[in-house]
């Protein structure tokens, strides 16, 4: 993920440059060569790393939906700790920063792994059906955790419409292949701010019907 600061293995270094490729020209218009000349292996060397494109495939789509729960789940984690501890103010903001924990969180992925939502778009389809069902498990996990902490900071919101406005946001934040090329757009921060604001607009007007 985005947030590892730690050099990336070769293993990692292959998935990273198999997204890219993936998302730019298919699945199917890549080949394992050119692949292994985007990290300087060849490409039967690959083979010593994974099985072949579509254990990478598998990988990357199960690893990123195991990643972002993983991710929420922790971020939930050290927000119930702070509040247990009854440390700061930041402890009475409660479940509306951990809300905000979990926007920052997505949107750091939607801007630092856009190559993966277009994989995600396009290919999902082609996982066997053990993992393809293991990443609608994941999926599924971590959209109820959001409905969850949503339902703590508006009551008053039933559950479908807030699983509705969960998967709403995520529609909107995963649009991020589409704002253009990385060059064209706004700051990283301008941007991330600006999603943020959208997306806590959303679950306002939700909220307000």
């Amino acid at each position: 993920m985005a947030t590892r600061t730690d050099a990336p293995t070769r293993r990692e270094q292959i998935l990273k440059e198999a997204a890219r490729l993936f998302a730019e020209r298919g699945f199917h218009g890549v080949g394992v060569d050119e692949i292994g000349a985007a990290v300087g292996i060849s490409g039967p060397g690959l083979y010593r790393h994974f099985a072949g494109k579509d254990a990478m495939l598998a990988e990357l789509l199960v690893g990123i939906s195991d990643s972002l729960l993983t991710g929420a789940k922790r971020r939930l984690a050290e927000a119930e700790g702070v509040a247990g501890s009854g440390a700061g103010p930041g402890a009475g903001s409660g479940a509306e920063a951990v809300l905000d924990s979990l926007i920052e969180g997505h949107i750091d992925f939607a801007l630092d792994d856009r190559p993966l939502i277009t994989l995600h778009d396009r290919e999902l389809d082609r996982l066997r059906d053990a993992d393809r069902k293991m990443v609608r498990q994941l999926q599924r996990q971590y959209v109820e955790l959001w409905v969850g902490v949503l339902r703590e900071v508006y009551p008053a919101v039933a559950e479908p419409a807030a699983r509705s406005a969960v998967h709403s946001v995520f529609g909107l934040l995963n649009s991020t292949p589409h704002l253009g090329r990385p060059g064209a757009l706004p700051g990283r921060t301008t941007t991330a701010s600006l999603l943020h604001r959208m997306a806590r607009g959303a679950f306002a007007a939700v909220a307000a019907r």
